[in-house]
């Protein structure tokens, strides 16, 4: 893991996406398409991708989805029409381009993540829970910063018992904590996708926090990764991308070399 430094250059990627057999683009959604936002239901991507990634699928791009929302508000939010492919809830829900949904199935620790619902009822903060298929999790983005340390505390505390007692895991995101049984990653993800993949295609991952380290790791050596974010950090991934100038210069740079 390094600190990435400015100005790292793509131009030899560019030059094989031009010739490449198959192209494929791999999107996070919250930080990396979408600034984050306090209300998560108002998490709408920057106005200019929905348009700019439409006309990428038009040029023979497989583009992915691949989020730690549920797939059905990425269909909500993201205003990308017609759909693209979209992996899930970390990738344990899958929905096809053709529109088929594949949901993996859950380890049988159902009453663990009920339990950890209810204890952070019980601790207050039900209005900063989320459930969603094979996790639980608790967001503090937007509050003060002595108060989300607090809770960030508080919620570790509580969810401690159950990460020894069970196969769960603890994922850190930017804003929040998420208590996982232990099923699919982003990497795994990733790993499917490229298995699927036509032999030579060249592909790009782009993604901004810690859950997306994973699929980094998985896309090493057979692709591009790109960290997408204000401020840069230690990552796995190949090169640092501004959002939103550079990220638009990046799917833009795309867009034509593929043609468009």
């Amino acid at each position: 893991m390094k600190v990435l430094e400015r100005q790292i250059t793509y131009a030899p990627f560019l030059e094989r996406l031009r010739s490449a057999p198959a192209r494929i683009l791999l999107l996070d959604y919250d930080g990396t398409l979408a600034p984050f936002c306090i209300d998560r239901t108002l998490a709408f991507p920057y106005p200019e991708i929905p348009p700019l990634i439409i006309r990428i699928m038009r040029k023979a791009t497989r583009v992915v989805l691949i989020s730690g929302r549920p797939v059905r508000e990425i269909l909500l939010l993201s205003g990308i029409c017609p759909q693209p492919e979209v992996w899930g809830s970390h990738g344990l829900e899958r929905l096809k381009a053709d529109g088929r949904y594949e949901v993996s199935s859950v380890p049988a620790h159902k009453d663990y993540l009920l339990a950890a619902e209810a204890m952070l009822r019980d601790a207050g903060l039900e209005g900063h829970t989320e459930v969603k298929p094979g996790g639980v999790a608790v967001h503090w983005r937007g509050l003060e910063t002595p108060r989300a340390e607090k809770m960030a505390r508080e919620v570790s505390r509580l969810w401690r018992p159950l990460l020894e007692r069970a196969p769960l895991r603890l994922l850190e995101f930017d804003g929040g904590l998420e208590i996982r049984v232990a099923g699919p990653g982003k990497g795994d993800a990733v790993r499917a996708i490229l298995k699927e993949s036509t032999p030579g295609a060249v592909v790009a991952y782009l993604g901004d926090d810690q859950t997306d380290e994973d699929a980094f790791h998985a896309l090493k050596g057979n692709g591009l990764t790109a960290l997408v974010r204000p401020q840069s950090r230690p990552t796995a991934a190949d090169i640092w991308l501004q959002p939103p100038h550079e990220l638009l210069q990046f799917l833009e740079e795309w867009l034509r070399a593929s043609g468009g």
